[in-house]
């Protein structure tokens, strides 16, 4: 085993990501050394299997260790505000990480989306409009494969989802498409304000060559003028814009003044998804992607597990999964987009880890389409105390608890949403886990 303070590369965090590092330098013939600040990381059983030669450090991080390399390669999972990575970027050593890394060797086009929520709904339907325009489609990044493992000569596109944890690293983007889909409030944990997180988002415009503008969200848009730039939104489009225009007693998605495709004919419902839908074919638009190919994606695309995704019906009330809403942003487009299109009210459960976010901005959107909200988790009495003057609510201890409560609640007509407005990991292993336990207490209602 080579001794680790001798190597000149570092790659820090041994999750998902820096074991896609570890395979990507080790393909390149480099020389490099692992460390990582917990003493049993995920990944260290497969690196000890696959690359025995190379050695790790595990425990807490050594400014000592770390400012000796020349380069350290930063998984997202660690805040660069951690004080031996502050003490080696003080020493000059050069931060980096898989995306840079990846924008670095990539051959095709890249697509890069950002944003605060939709990231993986309009990552996964560009990828399949530009599958249905006959591309060659690597899809991954933040969702699904790590960027690195996606690299390949053969592929047309990659169309990569991107967090600001993973473009806090990023230098070297340079982007083909770059979006920032919406700014609300989340890892409030991580950032010191509101502007340090828009600030890291914002990396993903540096040098890319045509900018996709939500124009309803000013927080979202480049700060620096664009040379080519496309914007979408749900008011009405000017010219090579696009938006929603009503005809007919219908809403369309609309390109300018051309009717592309009525919402009702979409698998997807609430404002915020034709939002992004609109946001897709913007992306698509700036990919010169057939408008034919786009529309079809649109169609056949139903949404994603665990994303405002509808469950069942049991006794007149309509369940509806949205475990992903892991932020107050997330919470209130789903509150807002299915309260406006239901004649009944919504029962809200929600909390978990608020990541230190403020739950006030839900009040109105509850006032408006609320019946009651079940509250639980760690923070379970931040979001009542925020929302208690308005609505009816419930503490409960878990999940099935939360289910039984909400259907005790709820009238023929009305809507159960899970969008905590919260992460998951106080109580659950990731979201996921939590919205197949809420469908599974769902499937027990029957």
């Amino acid at each position: 085993m080579q001794n680790i303070d001798q190597q000149a590369q570092v790659v820090v965090g041994l999750g998902k990501s820096g074991l896609s590092l570890v395979r990507f330098l080790a393909r390149q013939g480099q020389a490099f050394a692992v460390a990582d600040s917990r003493k049993n990381p995920p990944e260290l059983i497969a690196l000890q299997r696959d690359y025995p030669e190379v050695a790790v450090h595990c425990g807490p991080l050594s400014a000592e260790l770390l400012s000796a390399a020349q380069v350290l390669y930063v998984s997202p999972g660690l805040a660069l505000t951690t004080p031996a990575l502050q003490a080696a970027i003080a020493s000059g050593v050069s931060i980096s990480g898989d995306i840079d890394l990846f924008a670095q060797h990539a051959r095709a086009p890249i697509v890069a989306i950002t944003g605060s929520n939709a990231k993986s709904t309009v990552t996964t339907l560009v990828g399949q409009m530009c599958s249905a325009a006959g591309l060659n489609t690597a899809i991954g990044g933040n969702l699904g494969t790590p960027a690195l493992d996606l690299l390949d000569d053969a592929i047309d596109v990659y169309v990569m989802e991107l967090s600001s944890f993973q473009l806090e690293t990023t230098s070297h983007l340079q982007a083909r498409v770059a979006v920032c889909l919406n700014i609300s409030e989340d890892h409030m944990d991580r950032y010191a304000d509101l502007d340090a997180y828009i600030a890291a988002k914002q990396r993903v415009f540096d040098n890319a060559q045509t900018v996709v503008i939500n124009r309803d969200d000013k927080a979202s848009q480049p700060q620096q003028a664009q040379a080519a730039a496309i914007s979408f939104g749900l008011s009405e489009p000017a010219a090579g814009e696009f938006g929603l225009r009503e005809h007919a007693a219908q809403t369309y998605l609309a390109y300018g003044d051309e009717l592309l495709l009525p919402v009702n004919a979409l698998k997807v419902r609430g404002s915020h998804n034709h939002a992004n839908a609109l946001a897709a074919l913007a992306i698509g638009q700036s990919m010169q992607l057939p408008m034919s190919a786009m529309l079809s994606a649109l169609q056949a695309f139903a949404g994603l597990e665990h994303r405002c995704q509808w469950l069942r019906k049991v006794q007149g009330v309509d369940w509806y999964n949205d475990s992903k809403a892991t932020n107050v942003g997330a919470a209130l487009a789903a509150i807002e987009g299915l309260g406006a299109e239901h004649a009944g009210k919504l029962i809200l459960i929600a909390g978990g880890d608020g990541k230190g976010a403020d739950f006030s901005s839900l009040t109105a959107a509850i006032t408006k389409y609320c019946r009651a909200v079940v509250v639980l988790g760690r923070d379970a009495e931040r979001v009542a105390q925020a929302v208690a003057d308005t609505v009816p609510v419930e503490r409960v201890a878990s999940l099935e608890e939360a289910v039984t409560a909400a259907a005790q609640l709820a009238r023929v007509g009305d809507s159960v949403l899970l969008a905590p407005a919260c992460a998951s990991l106080d109580m659950f292993k990731n979201f996921e886990a939590r919205g197949e336990l809420f469908a599974q207490a769902v499937g027990r209602l029957l």
